[in-house]
């Protein structure tokens, strides 16, 4: 019997140059289950654009008053049948509209190891400063389910890295993104299939 299944949509909000999101879209790219069916980005001039373009990969360009205070651009996600919300270096503060809709379908990667170096106003080299002002030997990447406040939800997974002497924002950065790279396609994959989302669309 020939399989069926439709591939679950995922949608992935990014605000900068877009490197996860890459290594998101290279990881999905012939997946027979998973495709990344739209970028949705707050800043027309993100490099993540230009990455979605070479990959023919639709666009949603958003704005705050809608998004934040709106419908949450819902119908547009309705249209490219969307059902689970990746979030790639996306800066805006996810609205309850959305997270009402997509209730344990939309995670998110932080650059530190949540609870600590979390909140509004964390992020990029932010966290990587504070890391390193702290003192801290370690840090890492943290992948959390979204809720309604910042770095908030429920933790997925987290990996780790050492601090070492000499340290800068930048390099600590470098090796983030290496483990980020590394890990957040797979997360992704592995919880999708943990809520046999994809099956339970297809029964739809």
């Amino acid at each position: 019997m020939q399989n069926s299944t439709i591939p679950l949509q995922i949608a992935i909000f990014a605000s900068g140059a877009g490197s996860n999101a890459e290594k998101i879209m290279d990881h999905f790219r012939d997946h027979p289950r998973i495709r990344v069916g739209l970028v949705v980005c707050n800043k027309p001039q993100a490099g993540v654009i230009r990455i979605a373009a070479r990959e023919r990969i639709p666009v949603l360009l958003i704005e705050p008053d809608r998004f934040l205070r709106g419908d949450g651009y819902l119908p547009e996600l309705a249209l490219h049948r969307i059902g689970f919300i990746v979030l790639a270096g996306f800066l805006w503060k996810i609205p309850e509209t959305l997270i009402g809709a997509y209730g344990g379908r939309i995670i998110n990667i932080h650059p530190a190891l949540l609870p600590k170096f979390g909140g509004k106003g964390m992020y990029g080299n932010r966290v990587h400063e504070a890391v390193l002002a702290a003192g801290e030997k370690q840090s890492g990447i943290t992948i959390h389910n979204v809720d309604a406040l910042y770095d908030n939800g429920a933790i997925l997974f987290q990996a780790r890295c050492e601090v070492v002497p000499g340290d800068t924002p930048e390099s600590l950065a470098s090796r983030i993104h290496q483990l980020e790279h590394r890990h957040y396609p797979r997360v992704i994959e592995e919880v999708i299939d943990s809520q046999n989302i994809v099956k339970s669309q297809a029964g739809q």
